[in-house]
């Protein structure tokens, strides 16, 4: 999953879940990493932000480096999952101009922590501009999925935590290593950034870092630097 934002803004309707007992995430681990979160019903939102995340539609931002291309957009659009309403935010990655793939995260927000999870993606990968195959979804709620912290909205330096947990599928993890770090991007400099590694237990050696600028959001993706964030519609933030 590529974290925290040209395609068409997609209008979707849903209803509002009914009640139900506050949401707690059952923790498939057993290290010392945050996999237990506990929501109350009248806290979820599938429409706001923290400093560092957005789930506000149309938000928009455009990421490039190594001959890579990443547009996040959040789209005007939710979706129930285990019976949240969440936001749906859009990834289209390119490489050396062709499509390589599309996903939909789904994402809701604590009113209480303004602290941001992530309930699974639905990730379609594209060969010679065609639809080849699907691979590495996930739903909270299905086949013992749980939903995960995707951005806290209080980062503390060294807090480690579950992004994703769907045991044996998606496992991604992320630990806060800065919160004093400058990056100069084709959008600007940015100080007093957040800085994450993240891991999986799914592929030990992986490892990759995130900057995260107060106000703006992703700005560092692997080797890719924000070069533009605005509207999906072409105005400007």
């Amino acid at each position: 999953m590529r974290l925290l934002i040209v395609p068409l803004l997609i209008v979707a309707c849903s209803t509002a879940p009914a009640p139900r007992p506050a949401q707690l995430s059952l923790a498939p681990a057993t290290d010392d990493w945050t996999a237990t979160f506990t929501v109350a019903p009248e806290e979820w939102s599938s429409t706001g932000s923290n400093p560092w995340f957005s789930l506000r539609p149309g938000d928009q931002s455009t990421f490039e480096g190594d001959g890579e291309r990443l547009v996040i957009t959040v789209l005007d659009e939710t979706r129930v999952v285990d019976g949240v309403e969440t936001r749906v935010v859009e990834e289209r990655e390119w490489d050396e101009g062709e499509l390589q793939e599309v996903s939909r995260n789904f994402f809701a927000l604590s009113r209480r922590t303004n602290s941001v999870y992530y309930f699974g993606e639905e990730v379609e990968i594209y060969e010679d501009g065609q639809l080849a195959r699907r691979e590495g979804e996930w739903l909270a709620g299905e086949k013992g999925a749980h939903f995960g912290l995707i951005m806290p909205g209080e980062p503390l330096l060294g807090s480690r935590y579950y992004q994703e947990q769907a045991p044996g599928e998606a496992m991604d993890r992320a630990e806060v290593v800065g919160l004093a770090e400058t990056l100069s991007t084709p959008a600007g400099e940015f100080t007093n950034c957040l800085k994450t590694q993240e891991t999986t237990p799914l592929e030990p050696r992986s490892r990759e870092h995130k900057l995260y600028a107060p106000g703006v959001g992703l700005i560092k993706d692997g080797g890719m630097l924000l070069v533009k964030q605005g509207n999906a519609e072409g105005g400007a933030k």
